[in-house]
């Protein structure tokens, strides 16, 4: 039963550190001016999540012009 007990602990260790993973993520954002478009890529090293919230940061748009961010 104690090996049991420890088997699943150790397993649920090894899943959540599995799921919080710091990784590289490329933000790409493309910038609409009048017409005329731009593209930037920065790299994210974070958790999907927090990279996708980052980059979604940089979404933006006013009179003529438009940012749009996203992950690839």
């Amino acid at each position: 039963m104690k090996k049991l007990v420890l088997s699943i602990a150790a397993l649920a260790l090894v899943a959540t550190t599995m799921t919080s993973c710091k990784k590289d993520y490329t933000c790409e954002c493309t910038a609409t001016v009048l017409g005329m478009t731009a593209t930037t890529s920065t790299t994210i090293n974070d958790t999907k999540k927090n990279a996708t919230e980052t980059c979604d940061k940089g979404d933006a748009t006013t009179v003529g012009a438009e940012v749009s961010c996203s992950i690839k």
